[in-house]
């Protein structure tokens, strides 16, 4: 990677799987209005108890969202990025609250990178205007290159002051967008491209996606799955459109990876997420209670930012020494076959969550070149009031029944037990370890076992994803 392409992502943690492991982003949900309609989308508002994209519990106006950033920067020195991705699309109705919200944030919090999602539509009447004002990191959701392919997610746009529909519609969408990448490429603002996996529909279309994408300059492609449930009073969700399964989703990312990187630490976030990725912590942020904060209007808590930063710069220039070095130690083992490890963490790269706190799991793919991220797990939490929930742990079991072993701080007797019996060694002796080296040491013993017939090898089912399903608190 270009140094100063490194300079950019290495501390925004959508851009860069490792900066997710450290750093935390907010989205500031200032931008309700939205020019197109998708099949999979309901923007819901003042909505607590339901993570996904398009909800929210509150808007913001433009000043609002900036006292609300100040106040977290000065609480969570850990973050990096403020974003607008909704729950509408930030450059829709002529984008002034986007545009207000980051000229302030750029004057009072210059030290914090600022970035948006959008749908495309009206990106390129915008590129310019992002660039003025240091935005460096764009995401656009593109779901086909195809209209035909893409009058089935989409049933309007609206554009140049009129409704379209049908495959004109897509066409004008998918026109717009290819434009806007483009010009976002030639401006050297980076692109991610999000893409939503749907069966039937769209899945085997997105390797053309992918391909059309990384050749306008897209600098990473994150394919999402199709989150589909009734419940969430989506189109999708009420003709019963189901979306991927977990060995469906990783099959095709990986025929998409190559040249342009994929991301697979996403966690489809609301539209006002606070908190490193996999947590939210917007319950201690509305803006009722921040109202009644001393905020610091000056870009408080920059000292701790900084120092925070310069922490991780040190831990991350040991952390690559010690990952070559565990790696080094399994490269006699190359063209084994890889294992799956799910893993219990709070970030900081350890192992450091109990299973029966854990609200996901980290899913690793495992073999002689290392141990790398490739998803995540959504499920509910075994234990709470300090007993388990026997029913909740099958849907744990479901949620990583392909992976060998689950790597947790702690465990207890009941849920190890049954964890054993489906196959899935659960492994607490490398607690509080880090991820990467742990993961590669487990799989040199497996591979030994394996190779002296002491164990067998465990065949995987296709584990169940979580599609985003109401929780019975914000998550």
């Amino acid at each position: 990677m270009a140094p100063e392409v490194w300079e950019k992502v290495k501390n925004h943690p959508c851009y860069s799987e490792e900066a997710h492991h450290y750093y935390a982003r907010m989205h500031v949900a200032v931008a309700p209005a939205c020019n197109i309609q998708c099949n999979y989308c309901n923007r819901k508002y003042d909505c607590a108890n339901e993570s996904r994209p398009g909800v929210v519990s509150e808007k913001l106006t433009a000043e609002q969202a900036v006292r609300k950033v100040l106040a977290v920067a000065a609480e969570i020195p850990q973050l990096s990025v403020v974003g607008i991705a909704g729950p509408g699309d930030s450059l829709a109705a002529g984008a002034k609250q986007t545009i207000q919200t980051f000229e302030q944030l750029s004057q009072l919090a210059p030290d914090i990178k600022l970035c948006l999602s959008t749908n495309g539509l009206a990106l390129p009447d915008y590129v310019d205007r992002l660039k003025g004002l240091n935005i460096d990191h764009v995401t656009i959701t593109i779901n086909m290159v195809d209209p035909e392919v893409g009058q089935h997610i989409y049933p309007w746009i609206f554009h140049d002051h009129k409704r379209w529909t049908g495959i004109e519609a897509s066409r004008i969408l998918h026109e717009r967008q290819m434009l806007g990448l483009e010009m976002l490429r030639d401006a050297g603002i980076l692109a991610k491209i999000n893409s939503v996996m749907i069966p039937g529909i769209n899945d085997e279309h997105l390797l053309d996606v992918n391909r059309e994408v990384k050749a306008r300059g897209a600098f990473l492609h994150n394919i999402m799955p199709l989150i589909s449930d009734a419940a969430h009073g989506t189109h999708f969700g009420l003709t019963g459109q189901r979306g991927p399964t977990a060995k469906e989703l990783k099959a095709l990312q990986d025929k998409c990876e190559g040249d342009m990187k994929l991301m697979r630490h996403c966690r489809q976030c609301r539209a006002d997420a606070v908190g490193l990725l996999g947590e939210d912590r917007g319950d201690e942020f509305t803006a009722e209670k921040v109202m009644q904060m001393d905020v610091d209007l000056d870009g408080g808590g920059f000292t701790k930012r900084e120092t925070y930063r310069e922490h991780v710069e040190a831990e991350r220039a040991l952390r690559h020494e010690s990952k070559a070095a565990a790696i080094a130690e399994v490269a006699h083992m190359a063209g084994e076959k890889p294992i799956l490890i799910a893993v219990a963490t709070k970030g900081g790269e350890r192992i450091n969550e109990h299973f029966g706190h854990a609200k996901e799991f980290q899913i690793y793919e495992v073999n002689a070149e290392g141990a790398k991220f490739v998803g995540h797990r959504r499920v509910d939490l075994y234990c709470e009031g300090g007993s388990g929930d026997e029913d909740g742990l099958g849907t744990i079991i479901q949620a990583i029944n392909d992976c060998v072993a689950v790597f947790v701080a702690k465990i207890g007797g009941c849920p190890s037990k049954s964890l054993e019996e489906a196959g899935i060694d659960p492994v607490d002796r490398f607690a509080f370890e880090y991820i990467e080296e742990s993961a590669l040491a487990y799989y040199a013993d497996y591979s030994a076992q394996l190779s002296s017939g002491s164990i067998v090898e465990k065949i995987g089912a296709d584990a169940v994803i979580r599609q985003g399903a109401y929780t019975s608190k914000r998550a």
